[in-house]
């Protein structure tokens, strides 16, 4: 009983991650591509 309520938590815990490193990793990936346009090098 204790393993499932650990893997409930796990999963929330892999969701609540997930959502919260989201915003930053599309402001991280807004910057790059900003800084690598405005250096004029294409990818």
């Amino acid at each position: 009983m204790f393993r499932a309520i650990a893997d409930v938590l796990r999963q929330i815990g892999g969701a609540v991650a997930t959502v919260v490193t989201l915003p930053f990793r599309a402001v991280a990936r807004l910057f790059g591509g900003a800084s690598s346009t405005a250096r004029g090098r294409k990818a």
